[in-house]
């Protein structure tokens, strides 16, 4: 199975870049991406065949940020035609799927739908200024129309949860999506000990929603001493996702015992993890989430939000658990720091869960039976 794969960007240490990088290594496949800092990704990139598709036009006539991005790789991708040899194209991130366009034999790894334009379109319209309202929905509008055109001629889906096959159904009327959620590398994740603090690890994003567990964190502290909350994930140069950085900065300095690690290597993440006394999980209507994963391969309980992925991947009160609320999230941090014999019980089963269901062996079975049925169409 001669593979090439097709990526958006590859400028951040993501779930979404994790998968990429397990297939890309798997099939030995080339990359196609429209921006590429080796810097700022997984190193293991720097041992792959990555090509960069666009010249950048875009982003140099722009403010670096969504509108920027979203117009260079869209146009990057809308008009790329593939010269290898090859029996399937795999995109991942969206618009890399536009790779359709001029390209056949598409199998298309959904992470999500594009947010902004679809499920989160209200929310980004609601941080929007007033003069940037008409633009963003014009923009959108536009987008839709081109997204909705590519996807109907892409011969095979995968969804990563069953949480993006409802946004796959909902926003193109396709129900042929396999789900097959992501595989973790459970091996590289050891217990630690427990260190007293609570970590949420994950890029900073409005939609990621690290204020919720900086105020969750308050509420803790009020009636628990002793205990800290570490935020660590990396900060994109879009000038958004900085303001919002700058906002949770702002707010953790106006908390006690809170930390922010900004760029964490793989291995100190794992033992920072490793070494919490439960991981926090809040992010809005997230696609699927690799965090809770990594925290049961490391046999710690997570408290995630009961909804998205991590509605469909922990199971409450045995694996982790599932809040509904701020005040939920503190009453379930302050029960996992009074019963540790039931943290440890919680983290057996999440080990034992993430074993069973979520292996790269598993995940490879299924995702290269469906490349080869987007091959054979064209056989």
């Amino acid at each position: 199975m001669k593979l090439v794969m097709a990526q958006s960007s590859l400028t951040i240490m993501g779930g979404d870049a994790r998968i990429l990088l397990k297939i890309a290594q798997h099939y030995d496949a080339k990359i196609y991406t429209a921006e590429y800092d080796p810097k700022s990704t997984f190193p293991e990139f720097r041992e792959l065949d990555v090509e960069v598709i666009s010249r950048g036009a875009t982003r140099r006539l722009l403010p670096y940020g969504r509108v920027a991005q979203g117009l260079d790789y869209g146009l990057s991708f809308y008009n790329f035609r593939v010269r290898d040899d090859y029996d399937v194209i795999n995109a991942h991130i969206s618009p890399s799927h536009w790779v359709r366009n001029r390209n056949a034999r598409v199998l298309w790894y959904c992470h999500t739908p594009p947010r902004d334009v679809y499920d989160l379109y209200r929310f980004r319209m609601s941080l929007k200024k007033a003069h940037q309202r008409p633009i963003h929905a014009l923009g959108a509008a536009g987008v839709r129309m081109l997204d909705r055109k590519v996807v109907r001629k892409i011969e095979g889906i995968i969804a990563n949860s069953e949480n993006t096959n409802g946004r796959i159904r909902q926003y193109y009327g396709r129900e042929d999506a396999t789900v097959l959620p992501g595989g973790i590398e459970y091996e590289k994740f050891k217990p630690g000990d427990d260190r007293k603090y609570f970590i949420y690890p994950s890029r900073f994003s409005p939609n990621k929603r690290q204020e919720y567990a900086i105020d969750a964190f308050r509420r803790f502290r009020r009636a628990k001493k002793g205990y800290r909350l570490v935020l660590c994930g990396p900060v994109s140069r879009d000038m958004a996702y900085h303001d919002y950085y700058d906002r949770v900065r702002a707010m953790a300095a106006g908390a006690h015992d809170v930390m922010i690690l900004k760029n964490v290597g793989e291995g100190r993440l794992r033992q920072l993890i490793a070494d919490s006394t439960a991981v926090l999980y809040p992010p809005m209507n997230e696609d699927y989430g690799l965090v809770p994963l990594e925290a049961m391969a490391s046999r710690k309980p997570v408290i995630a939000v009961n909804e998205g992925g991590p509605a469909m991947t922990i199971k409450d009160e045995k694996t982790g658990f599932l809040v509904d609320s701020e005040d939920g999230m503190t009453k379930r941090m302050l029960y996992v720091a009074e019963h540790p014999k039931v943290a440890e019980r919680i983290g057996r089963n999440g080990r034992m869960e993430v074993e069973r269901n979520y292996s790269w062996r598993s995940f490879f079975k299924v995702f290269d039976r469906e490349a080869r049925k987007v091959a054979s169409a064209y056989a």
